[in-house]
This record gives structure tokens, sequence and C-alpha cells, in this order.
């Protein structure tokens, strides 16, 4: 064990570049710091540094030696660290940053967490808008689609599907659409400038002879409608002004409730089908009791939500 002591000392010699330095760093006194490094020495045989008035010089058996308990040190590091992430209590602000058409799940997926932690509180920052999650201070952030790549990790929670939607106003006027024509020719809500309205892909089911296979079209629709916000789409869809692409898990209330009307169920729609949902956390060793478990909490919620699908695992991206 003194060997560790002695190496983990050494380590910080090189790193405060002085024995002064190091001493303070480690509440010992410059000649105890000393002494262990000359321990060290004496123990291998070898010069570990050179020393000056002025500076510490590493020999070339001091720098391979010193990468070692550098190593050994940092291991030793994350090791106390997993422990205390594990034991200690979930306390301070949680930030979270979320869409705004997935902001009403926080409070019944997270309440439970608040309730059981008294000293946990949180923080939510709703908006469509892609901010910067590091300036922003997010302990963790509900994204959908495809991810830039970061150095943070991704852990998907689950996937929507995008079905086309209208009111029964709307249909009772214009008809229900049976056909990619008619598709084409319908008043549509939608994304400014979205990739699914620069051409909505649709996948129609062959026919009762070929099972489980696919046409594949690109419908250039332009939508007459747009908004930057998913939310607000939904709603204009309720009040009859068009069909809008929602994904599956939002739309679960409007259709139970018949304020909208799936349309073509047995048909798929988007680039890939779905839209992946993701929490994202900065990337670390290990994650603080609070993030750990809001994910755990969201992961869990999530499996009971009509509208979400379950597929593949985690991801960094």
């Amino acid at each position: 064990m003194d060997d560790f002591k002695r190496m983990a000392i050494f380590a910080t010699v090189v790193q405060q570049g002085s024995m002064s330095a190091a001493a303070r760093t480690l509440g010992m006194t410059p000649s105890a710091v000393s002494q262990q490094v000359r321990q060290l020495e004496r123990d291998g045989g070898v010069t570990l540094m050179h020393r000056t008035t002025r500076q510490l010089t590493l020999t070339d058996a001091g720098q391979r030696f010193y990468a070692e308990c550098a190593r050994m040190v940092e291991a030793a590091s994350n090791a106390r660290a997993e422990l205390q992430a594990e034991l200690q209590e979930p306390s301070g602000e949680l930030r979270i940053s979320s869409t705004v058409g997935f902001a009403r799940h926080i409070a019944p997926a997270l309440g439970p967490l608040l309730a059981s932690h008294p000293k946990l509180r949180l923080q939510l920052l709703v908006d469509d808008a892609q901010i910067d999650l590091t300036s922003a201070r997010i302990d963790l952030a509900i994204r959908y689609g495809n991810l830039p790549d970061s150095q943070w990790v991704a852990k998907r929670l689950g996937a929507m599907h995008w079905w086309p939607c209208a009111s029964p106003q709307w249909l009772e006027k214009h008809g229900t659409p049976e056909t990619l024509q008619a598709l084409l020719t319908s008043s549509w809500l939608g994304l400014p400038a979205s990739l699914e309205f620069q051409g909505l892909q649709v996948r129609v089911p062959v026919g009762k002879s070929r099972p489980g296979q696919f046409e594949e079209h690109v419908l250039p629709i332009e939508p007459r409608i747009a908004s930057n916000n998913q939310l607000a789409l939904m709603q204009m869809c309720e009040a009859g002004l068009g069909i809008a692409l929602l994904g599956s898990m939002d739309v679960q209330e409007s259709l139970s409730a018949g304020r909208l009307v799936r349309l073509f169920p047995d048909w798929e729609f988007g680039r890939s089908g779905s839209l992946p949902i993701w929490a994202v956390t900065p990337q670390r060793n290990m994650q603080p009791a609070k993030v750990r478990l809001a994910l755990e909490h969201l992961a869990q919620y999530l499996k009971g939500v009509p509208g979400v699908f379950h597929g593949r695992g985690d991801g960094t991206f």
C-alpha cells in the first residue's frame, strides 16, 4: 500500500510541477513529499527526476513510470466517484431541455422521483429550437430523429411513427383521401422547409398476394400552412385546416377523443418510417444519481405510453 501512496504522490509532483506545489495539494510538507519520491527511486534503483532549485525534469524512466502512475490515480479516482455516485442522494438542480410536445410528459414521468427526493429541484427548459446544451448547463435533453456528431451520450427511449391525420370536419368537407394522387392534391400543414415536405416518402403495401412488401413513392408536397411547432400544427389540424403528418405519441389523446382521424393506417410515412426519441446526457464515465434516476424513470414511463414503439438500444453520437 505504501508503494501505491508513493506513486500517487509522484504523479501529483509531476502534475503540479514542484515539490512545494504538490505538498500544498496533498496537505503534506515539501520534505515529506521529497522523502516519498526518493524512497520510490531507492526501491526501483533508478532516477525518476532531476531536481534543481528552479525546475523538475523527468528522466526517460521517470516519464514512463509517471504515465502508469497517472493511469493508476485516474482509475482510483473513477472508482471512488463511482461509489459516491451510487450512494449519493439525488439532490441539487436537475436541468432538463425538452421540446414543447414532450414537455407534458415530464410531470408524470418524473413526478414520483421528485416526490421521493425532496432535496432534488427541477429546472425545465422548453424549446423546439436546438439550444447549446453545454452553455445552458443541461443535465439531460430530450431529442428526436437523427442526432449530430457530439461528445454527448444518447440513450434511445423509443420511437414515434409518422401518422397522417385530419379532423372529422375536414374529412366531411373534402372527403377521405384514398389514393396517392388525393394525398398530393390535399391541403397540408407542415414544418417549414422540412425534409418530409421536400419529398414526402410513402411506402404503400403491394397487396395481399405479396404480404410485407411495399412500393415506395416520393410526393412533392408543399404545405399550405407551415409552423416550426408540432403542437401548433396538431391544433390547426384539429381545427380543420388540413392534413398534418403527426407523431403517433402526440396524437393518441386527440384520436381517442375523436378530434382527429388517422389516415392510411397500413401505409408507412417518412424517410425511415419512425422518429427515434433520445435522452441525451454529457459524456462522462458515470452519471450523478439525479441524472441516472431521471433516465430510469423516463424510460419506464415511456414503456407505457401509447404511440411509443421500442426497438434497438443506446448509442453515442
